[in-house]
Parts: C-alpha cells; sequence; structure tokens
C-alpha cells in the first residue's frame, strides 16, 4: 500500500511541475513570443553601414554574367531580385542618414504619402468614377484629369533591374503591387528627372509599337486619350508625381529569362517627381494592364528580407513551384467590383496574447459597394487598421505589456516602449485568423519594429479613418507570399526567404 501511495505522490507531483512549465509566459506557444532587442538593434546599426560601392561592383558583375547566359534561358524562371529603397547599389543615389531614427522618419513619411494615395484612389472609385470604364473613345484629342494610384512613386519602397526593348536595356524600376500601368522615361524628353541608368530611347528597339486609339489594351487604361492616332496615357500620383506619354506595346526581359512580348507600357516623355534611381514603375497589380496580366500564369509568388537587411528579396513570376508546407496558411483573394488593381483578402479576426478580439465582421469585410476590406500592400510599411479593428487590438496589447517601460515614437504610433538594457523580452503574440480557423503566427518582429537605436520600439500598426484595411510590409516580411491569380488564394509560409 506504501508502494501504491509513493508511486501516486510521484505521479502528482509530476503532473503539477508540467502543469507549471505550460503556465509560464515565456515558454506558452500561444499567448506570448520572445523579442530578441539585441539583434533588432543590432540591424538598426547595419542598416546605416551599407556601403552602395560595393554593392554596385556587385551589380555589374552579376548583369556580366546574365548576358552572357541568357542565350540558354528560354526555360528559365521569370525571377527578379527585389532590392529595398535604402540599400540601392547606386552610390550617386543612396540617401545617407546620420542615424536610425532620421532613416525611420524618412520611410514614414514615403509610407504616409502612399497610404493617402491608396485611401484617395479608393474613395474616388467609391463616389462614382468607374475605373473599369473604357476612356479612350470618350476623351478628346486631349489628356484631362487625373487618376491618383496606389502608389506615390517618391516613396516606391522595391526596385529591380529589369531589361527594356529589343535589344534589351537594363532599367531600375519600381515594382508596385499597387499600380497597373508601367511605364519608363523616354527620349525625347519634355521633361525627365534624373535618374541611375541613360533614358530610354525607344527608336533603338526593334519590338516598340505605338497602340492605336482603340485597341483593346488602349481602351483597357483607365485615363487615356488620342493624340495622332496612337494611344496616350497620364498617370498621377499621391505626392503629385507624375508621367505622361504614349501607350506601346514592348518587349520586357526579366532575370536571365526569355523575353516577354508586346507588354503593355508607358513611354513617359513628361516625367515629374522624386523616383530615386527609378527610370520608371513595373505595375504588379491585378488590373488587365499590369505586367502579370501578359503572363501564361497570372499569378507570383515573393519573400521580403527584413527591412534593415542590405540583402535583396525575390519576385517569381507564373504558378508557385513549391509545394505547400505544414506552416503554409491560406486564405481567400477577394476582387472589388469596382476596383481591380488591388488585392484583397478574406481575413476574419485578430487575437492578442491568445485571446481573439471582439471585432465586428464588417470591420474586415468588404461590402456590396466594395468599401472596406483588407489589402496586402508591398509599398506600405506599417499596417492601417480602421477604428473597429485597431482599438482593440491596441488595448489587449497594452494590457498585455504593463511590465514593459513606455517609450516614444513618431506621431503615427501611440503605443511605444523603450527595452535598451533588455536582451530578450515576452510580449503578446499577435495571430491573424482567415478562412476555415486557419491561424497565421506572427514574429515579433512582424509587429513590433525599432524607431532609433536607443532601444524605442512601436506596435507597427496604425488607427485610419478609412474603413479600409492595409496590410503592409512589416507585417509579411520574411514570408513567402503567393498571389495565386488562377484559384483565388493567397498563400503565408513563415520564414522562407
Amino acid at each position: 500500500m506504501a508502494s501504491l501511495f509513493h508511486l501516486f505522490f510521484l505521479l502528482s507531483l509530476s503532473l503539477s511541475l508540467a502543469l507549471c512549465r505550460v503556465k509560464d509566459p515565456s515558454e506558452s506557444p500561444k499567448t506570448t513570443t520572445t523579442l530578441d532587442v539585441t539583434a533588432a538593434l543590432r540591424k538598426t546599426t547595419q542598416a546605416l553601414a551599407f556601403d552602395p560601392h560595393t554593392a554596385h561592383r556587385q551589380l555589374l558583375d552579376k548583369e556580366i554574367k546574365t548576358t552572357t547566359l541568357r542565350s540558354s534561358a528560354s526555360t528559365a524562371t521569370l525571377s527578379l531580385q527585389l532590392y529595398p529603397r535604402d540599400f540601392l547599389p547606386l552610390p550617386n543615389f543612396t540617401t545617407t542618414h546620420k542615424d536610425y531614427e532620421s532613416l525611420t522618419l524618412a520611410r514614414l513619411r514615403r509610407d504616409s504619402d502612399r497610404v493617402r494615395s491608396i485611401f484617395a484612389r479608393v474613395a474616388i472609385v467609391n463616389n462614382g468614377f468607374d475605373s473599369r470604364a473604357p476612356r479612350a473613345a470618350a476623351m478628346p484629342d486631349s489628356i484631362r484629369g487625373t487618376i491618383v494610384s496606389g502608389s506615390s512613386q517618391g516613396i516606391g519602397e522595391y526596385f529591380s533591374r529589369v531589361g527594356i526593348g529589343r535589344p534589351a536595356k537594363p532599367q531600375f524600376m519600381v515594382l508596385d503591387t499597387g499600380s497597373d500601368v508601367s511605364w519608363v522615361q523616354c527620349l525625347p524628353c519634355t521633361d525627365c528627372y534624373k535618374q541611375a541608368d541613360p533614358i530610354y530611347d525607344p527608336t533603338g528597339s526593334d519590338t516598340y509599337t505605338p497602340l492605336r486609339c482603340f485597341s483593346e489594351l488602349c481602351l483597357s487604361a483607365t485615363n487615356s486619350a488620342c493624340r495622332n492616332a496612337t494611344c496616350h496615357y497620364q498617370v498621377v500620383y499621391g505626392d503629385g508625381s507624375f508621367s505622361i506619354g504614349e501607350l506601346a506595346a514592348e518587349t520586357l526581359t526579366i532575370g536571365d529569362a526569355a523575353p516577354v512580348e508586346n507588354v503593355a507600357m508607358g513611354c513617359g516623355f513628361d516625367n515629374e517627381g522624386t523616383f530615386v534611381a527609378a527610370g520608371g514603375l513595373l505595375a504588379l497589380g491585378a488590373g488587365t494592364l499590369s505586367f502579370p496580366s501578359h503572363l501564361p500564369s497570372h499569378s507570383f509568388t515573393y519573400c521580403l528580407v527584413d527591412r534593415d537587411t542590405p540583402g535583396t528579396s525575390i519576385i517569381d513570376f507564373g504558378p508557385p513551384t513549391a509545394q505547400p508546407e505544414a506552416s503554409t496558411i491560406t486564405t481567400k483573394l477577394l476582387r472589388s467590383k469596382k476596383i481591380r488593381t488591388f488585392y484583397y483578402l478574406e481575413l476574419t479576426g485578430i487575437s492578442v496574447g491568445g485571446t481573439k478580439l471582439a471585432i465586428p465582421p464588417s470591420a474586415l469585410a468588404m461590402d456590396s459597394d466594395g468599401s472596406g476590406g483588407v489589402i496586402l500592400d508591398t509599398g506600405t510599411a506599417v499596417s492601417r487598421l480602421n477604428k473597429q479593428v485597431y482599438e482593440p487590438l491596441r488595448e489587449a496589447f497594452v494590457n498585455g505589456t504593463r511590465h514593459l517601460s513606455p517609450g516614444t515614437g513618431p506621431g503615427i504610433f501611440d503605443t511605444c516602449y523603450n527595452m535598451p538594457p533588455v536582451k530578450r523580452v515576452q510580449v503578446p503574440s499577435v495571430v491573424f485568423h482567415f478562412g476555415e480557423g486557419k491561424e497565421l503566427r506572427l514574429r515579433p518582429n512582424n509587429f513590433l519594429m525599432p524607431v532609433d537605436s536607443k532601444g524605442n520600439f512601436c506596435l507597427a500598426f496604425a488607427k485610419t479613418p478609412s474603413p479600409l484595411n492595409i496590410i503592409g510590409n512589416v507585417q509579411h516580411q520574411r514570408m513567402r507570399v503567393v498571389i495565386d491569380m488562377e484559384n483565388s488564394i493567397v498563400s503565408f509560409t513563415p520564414n522562407k526567404c
């Protein structure tokens, strides 16, 4: 009997210890996660130490090798390297900042312009302007009006090298999931801004073909006009930047792959703005003029590295080649009835600290008029949430971080912490909920971002008066994202860059 009692006591003690371990916040897989403060602050120092001269030499060496390999690349994957704006391999165009705080402020200014642009475009469409309506036939022999794109290209966040024409002339281009019209600065220029590469001369290309006024592609442009029997375009961005010129069909070369022919591209003769070093823009939106719409598969895959890492990200065009993994989370890709550019997600809820927030379903859903909903955008950094979503998230996060010291940050943020002496700290977990009970658990770096090198971190979400919610690039860095247009699915695979 004594033996049985002794055995029962040991089992009870073991069970109690196990339960105690599960309740330890530092080990809970559901309620908290660990922010590595030291590693995050180390990256802020690395971001300021970037050497564009070395990166430029590496880029030139790679382009020489790419030109040599292209002749045998008929089956190569359409793949591009993405250069973050702050780490362009261009010595004459790379902005230096005195400290990480000034770098953060510059990023946030661009981010605010970007968000205003998206909200303005959605508001124009929802207030009666139909972005799907053919415009060329209705407009006189001049260009009138403007269209606000999803990007202000002074704030383009990711750039890549794209070959224009045949023979291909490499150009740095802004890549933008919030735009449908691709364009490049062209000679002869009425007004062109300074760029890194020689301005593109369409007369030197064997495949440059101006579009006729009533061609299908011209009629698809939301702001086009006839001039001398050819189709002209105009795009105006949120910071006042613009491009005006001739709409043409041209050949584009992506990486080592075979050229893509007959891509709709604007040849801009009158351009103005702070486009950094880019010669133009490669549109990756969901509209009929965007680059993916000219490919056999309109799908693409990308993975963004951390914003403070001077490495390149990757974007692959075509159906996904990698098989879904156990960690892959999928959700529905939705389409607006009024605006085709943006990629809308079916986000059903958010959890903080293991508790699902009391968010009304209507605060995350797109209504019958196309208002509201949730879009995924690579050009926006800090996610924007409407009041009904943001306020419960912030309240829950603040309640779970009372053990942390308050910090300071730029005006866009209202929830900041100061953590200079701490190597690792426990913070509430943040989880996105999708349909069919699927959950995407964010890394702490996806929702807490350093704003200086002194240990101030801020919650990387901001409140907006707009009903539209935007999931920005901070929230999906270091995730492999697949935009699967054929199956109307968006998938996320964590830690696969």
